[in-house]
């Protein structure tokens, strides 16, 4: 078995081989200050192990178009037609930009000076399959490159774990590629609950090693998985209720459970969610106003509750998408595969406001909004200013997105 399998444990349940050991430990801010300060020395390098980055894939592909609107641009409601959205909804940002009337829930954030908008992020030659470019983002990976591991798996590969660290990344969503492979320690699951049982039902872990090694070593991920998940589950059980209801919907659900994990001081690097639906062929305009407004109002109920929590300025948001939407709109009242979107970043350290430049309405490539920020440069810098690793993504001088206080 390669260390980066998955094991399906059942329908709710899968996880990467883990080590047991840390889940019983929690603290004060203080406690954990000192805690990650100890165990940076520990593994003899600057990797920041307290800082959470969660992860929001839109699947389907967002248009970002409507998303963040350049209103100013006179170019904008001509290519646009019966998409584009009028001038007297948009929540106006600059003189220029504002966001569709939908994520309203985010103003507060932009306010807070800690929602940043990286604009007009993609990549050189881009893919418009779903497939293939989500495997692009997810790997890291130039259009012409095919690789296996998650781009989280090669940000940790090669930097030594503190000691009885038992889960690095906890997936609620059905795609775990950004952090499978390498070194890294997931747990995907759907449902808290059912989780919980699961891991409860992995108590039987104490048979004695069979002879065959093969089996052998299954056994033992067995009670590796047995430990880190009924540590999780354990942790969990005992995390306090969030101190904001979130919403109703699957989205808001997913982060009513990231943020379970987090008030259980869990300490993992990543959390992965999912907001799915963004394929917008026909009736956009009814279908990514629902989209974003979950998107939206959960994040602000999520920012609110971390907030709460004393916990928003370990936190990183950072949404993406595996394209944009083609400029012009189709005939069915919607938008087909495009490339380049802008995309959210939020947390307590980040540095609010507009970065990158936003791509040329007079100057498009096939139709498409050409990129001007590499989203290879945003995992960079994620990775290097906000957990202290050196990885680039094959990025020989990787620019630096200014988003991070």
């Amino acid at each position: 078995m390669l260390r980066r399998d998955f094991l399906q444990v059942s329908a709710g349940l899968s996880v990467a081989l883990a080590t047991p050991g840390a889940l019983a430990q929690s603290g004060t801010p203080a406690a954990k200050a000192a805690q990650s300060a100890a165990e940076s020395a520990a593994a003899g390098g600057p990797a920041r192990w307290d800082r959470i980055l969660v992860v929001v894939e839109l699947k389907g592909a967002n248009d970002g178009l409507n998303t963040v609107i350049p209103f100013a641009d006179p170019h904008y409601a001509p290519l646009r037609g019966p998409l584009a959205i009028a001038p007297e909804r948009i929540v106006q940002l600059t003189p220029r930009v504002g966001l569709h009337p939908a994520l309203k829930g985010l103003v507060e954030s932009w306010q807070g000076r800690d929602l940043a908008i990286v604009q007009g992020i993609g990549y050189p030659y881009p893919n418009r399959s779903h497939f293939r470019s989500i495997e692009i983002w997810d790997t890291a990976s130039a259009s012409s490159q095919t690789l296996t591991e998650g781009w989280l798996a090669q940000a940790f590969e090669g930097v030594k774990r503190p000691a009885g660290r038992a889960i690095d990344a906890v997936v609620v969503d059905t795609n775990a590629l950004p952090a499978t492979g390498g070194d890294l320690h997931t747990i995907v699951m759907q449902d808290a609950e059912s989780f919980i049982q699961q891991a409860r039902a992995l108590r039987d872990g104490n048979a004695p090693p069979p002879a065959n090694p093969a089996l052998a070593h299954v056994m033992k991920v067995r009670g590796e998985i047995h430990a880190a998940s009924l540590g999780l589950a354990e942790r969990m059980r005992g995390a306090p209720a969030p101190a904001h209801a979130f919403a109703t919907d699957p989205f808001s659900h997913q982060l009513a459970l990231a943020t379970r994990i987090l008030l259980a001081k869990v300490p993992v690097v990543a959390i992965k969610v999912a907001l799915g639906g963004f394929d917008t062929h026909a009736r956009q305009l009814e279908i990514h106003d629902r989209l974003l407004a979950q998107l939206g109002d959960g994040l602000a109920m999520f920012r609110r509750n971390l907030i709460a929590a004393g916990l928003w300025q370990d936190v990183l948001v950072m949404t993406y998408s595996e394209f944009g939407r083609r400029v012009k709109p189709n005939a069915s009242g919607g938008t087909d595969h495009g490339a380049a979107a802008p995309h959210f970043m939020m947390g307590g350290a980040v540095k609010g406001g507009l970065h990158g430049a936003y791509p040329s309405l007079a100057d498009l490539q096939d139709g498409d909004l050409k990129h001007t920020v590499d989203f290879r440069d945003v995992y960079a810098t994620v990775a290097r200013r906000w957990w202290g690793l050196e990885e680039t993504f094959g990025r020989r001088n990787p620019t630096m997105v200014d988003f991070l206080a």
